[in-house]
């Protein structure tokens, strides 16, 4: 995967991972799944597409399909928002704790611009979907990741709330999902 790497290209589909600080568990202590469907929709109001979607306990995976503006920004925005709440909701549930492992993840030129947790990993992996093949092979990773490897999900992938797999798979409605094959003709 490409970390560290701008992403300006618009109206190309990207594969993009993002993941808390030391695989914390985070979305899935708070509750937080909201916190990143409300970006969702921050994305969906600056003409980012969603193509496909899962969030997981510590980390997520995306496909999305920025019309104007570049990726690293939209991820970085994204990024900064979530951290705010997940912050905001380890402070009022008194998980001091995590917060302070949050703490002890700050860069030394981060905390002298202010930074006081590191909630994310500093940066977040993006890859260009070049065509039709690799975007469904990364729909098919996404889908199945909450009943992949370690995680144990749900028993049946489709089934699980926190992603796109039932619209994709069972035709269920879902307001965030674009179909990959409406974003442009390249993937025709």
């Amino acid at each position: 995967m490409s970390t560290h790497r701008l992403h300006i290209e618009t109206n190309q589909l990207y594969f993009c991972t993002i993941t808390c600080y030391r695989w914390l568990p985070l979305f899935d202590l708070l509750a937080g799944y909201d916190l990143v469907y409300q970006w969702f929709d921050h994305l969906k109001s600056r003409r980012c597409d969603i193509a496909g979607y899962v969030i997981m306990p510590n980390h997520l995976h995306t496909l999305l399909f920025p019309t104007e503006g570049s990726l690293n920004k939209l991820v970085a925005n994204g990024k900064r928002f979530m951290a705010y709440g997940i912050v905001d909701r380890l402070s009022k549930k008194g998980e001091f704790k995590v917060l302070n492992q949050l703490k002890e993840g700050v860069q030394a030129a981060e905390l002298k611009k202010g930074k006081k947790h590191q909630v994310f990993r500093l940066s977040f992996d993006a890859r260009e979907c070049l065509n039709e093949k690799m975007i469904e092979q990364k729909l098919d990773y996404i889908h199945h990741n909450p009943v992949s490897g370690k995680w144990n999900l749900t028993e049946d992938y489709t089934k699980y709330a926190h992603s796109s797999a039932g619209y994709y798979e069972l035709g269920e409605e879902n307001r965030y999902v674009t179909h990959y094959k409406g974003l442009g003709s390249y993937v025709a």
